[in-house]
């Protein structure tokens, strides 16, 4: 491809040398430049790409994007049989450069990207299977993993790099699929991410205390998922849960059609439990009875959501239905495991004060006698103000408290235990136990809770790892919880003898 095709739209504004390079490859790795490649310098937020210009040359570049005309001063006379393209934005230019590169892809599929603090990952993953069981083959890019059909890849970051995302929704289109369906993060809004891929639908969810360390204000935070609504197209159809304050601020600038829904009060679709318990719910949508395997308040509304879409994208409504009652949660979400002496481990993504508060609350009202014992941590080098109103939410809701590590990263656990201890009271410290060495933790957690109690696992989620330092270790807490109930039996095995 050409590289005046593939710059098509990308904001040039000035160029040197030929537009009529034919181009292999592009990328804004310079380690992965070879003859006949396309590199393009992007402002990052640990480098920037412009410092590697002259790297990407030596190693073959056939064509330079970038942004800061400085940035050339610095190779010199290297510049024979090279193109320069100058643009007023490189991380906007890679996203529309990757969508040109592979075709436009998103316009060959029914794009829709869902944004929000909770239920992203659940919510895809449900519309990826609801649409797989309705007939039709589809994708899926989301933080657990991303599938082109049935092939699986691992995910690296809720939104993929430009690259990536194209790359994937080609072939994705190579092999018929008609659906894709992905997350969007607001730090993949930012950064220009999903700049160049048309979407046919967008969906929001709820907005609630995260990503403050990268936002650094709720404002900004706010702004950058609502950009995701302001640039749908005016074919496309916005989703919004209206009983999230912000569900209407979302899509008041939005020019797709906007489709409501509620669990509260009136609006284009609703829903309500009618019965609950840990094997799933009752539901009636839109007044028609459904059961769901999923569990909690915070789940009808991801539930309500999937049916908002697919019959908003022309799905029969009844068929939906069907397919709704057939699915079952995202690993790693409300994942119940049970064990000797009526012990339910559940293991849960929750890593926000709204979603611990959601998990616990769904936990208490399906068995309020139960013991709940909620364990948790948070992730360092992370935002830090989120640390102890998780604590004061743990501290309302559970019967025992157990802090733990996350993912601390570079940051000492011991630290950032104490910015969560921070959020109790007296009460809340007396009845909660800090050990930092999380699988020790959840031994404690299991050995020690009363017959028949319900153990919260929060933060982890469908995470195998922990990252500890800059390293990451195999850490699987379903591994963890199925040794420590095999030690509990193994031990009733030879009290009884």
């Amino acid at each position: 491809m050409k590289i005046r095709e593939i710059t098509e739209g990308c904001g040039i504004t000035g160029t040197s040398g030929s537009m009529d390079t034919e181009i292999k490859a592009i990328t804004a790795d310079s380690r992965k430049v070879t003859p006949g490649t396309m590199f393009i310098a992007v402002k990052g937020f640990a480098s920037d790409g412009h410092d590697y210009i002259a790297p990407a040359i030596g190693n073959g570049a056939s064509a330079i994007v970038y942004e800061d005309a400085r940035a050339l001063a610095a190779i010199g006379g290297q510049r024979d049989n090279i193109s320069f393209i100058r643009v007023s934005s490189s991380r906007h230019a890679l996203a529309v450069i990757a969508s040109n590169f592979y075709g436009r892809p998103s316009e060959k599929l029914t794009l829709v990207g869902i944004t929000g603090t909770n239920g992203k990952t659940t919510t895809v993953t449900l519309l990826y299977h609801l649409f797989r069981s309705l007939g039709y083959e589809c994708g899926l890019l989301s933080t657990i993993a991303n599938y082109v059909g049935t092939r699986c890849s691992e995910a690296v970051n809720t939104t993929s790099d430009p690259i990536t995302i194209n790359s994937l929704l080609a072939e994705m289109a190579d092999i018929g699929c008609s659906y894709c369906f992905m997350e969007v993060s607001s730090i993949g809004v930012e950064q220009e991410r999903v700049a160049g891929l048309k979407f046919k639908a967008g969906i929001f969810s709820n907005l609630t205390h995260d990503h403050l360390d990268y936002h650094k204000t709720f404002a900004e935070y706010l702004r950058c998922k609502k950009l995701f609504f302001d640039t749908l197209p005016d074919d496309a159809v916005a989703v919004t849960n209206i009983d999230d304050r912000n569900g209407m601020v979302m899509v008041q600038n939005t020019r797709a059609k906007v489709v409501t829904y509620s669990c509260r009060t009136m609006a284009d679709h609703t829903c309500k439990i009618m019965e609950e318990s840990f094997d799933g719910m009752q539901l009636s949508v839109d007044g028609k009875e459904c059961w769901t395997n999923l569990i909690g308040q915070h789940n009808a509304y991801n539930i309500l959501a999937i049916y908002s879409t697919a019959v908003s994208l022309g799905a029969d409504p009844q068929e939906v239905l069907v397919g709704i009652s057939k699915l079952r949660s995202a690993r790693g979400r409300l994942e119940t495991l049970r064990g000797p002496r009526d012990i339910s481990v559940v293991i849960d993504y929750a890593h926000t004060p709204d979603a611990l508060e959601n998990v616990l609350k769904t936990l208490r009202e399906i068995a309020p006698e139960r013991q709940l014992v909620c364990l948790f941590g948070c992730g360092g080098d992370r935002d830090r103000t989120k640390r102890p109103e998780m604590a004061a939410v743990a501290q309302k809701m559970a019967d025992r408290i157990i802090v733990t590590s996350d993912n601390s990263r570079t940051e000492r656990t011991e630290d950032i235990m104490n910015d969560i201890k921070a959020g109790m009271d007296m009460k809340g410290r007396a009845r909660s136990l800090f050990i930092a060495d999380r699988k020790e933790a959840i031994r404690t957690a299991v050995m020690t809770a009363q017959d028949g109690a319900t153990i919260l696992l929060a933060g982890k989620g469908h995470e195998t790892y922990q990252i500890l330092g800059k390293e990451k270790h195999h850490f699987d807490e379903r591994e963890i919880v199925e040794e420590i109930f095999g030690e509990i039996m193994t031990e009733e095995g030879k009290t009884e003898l």
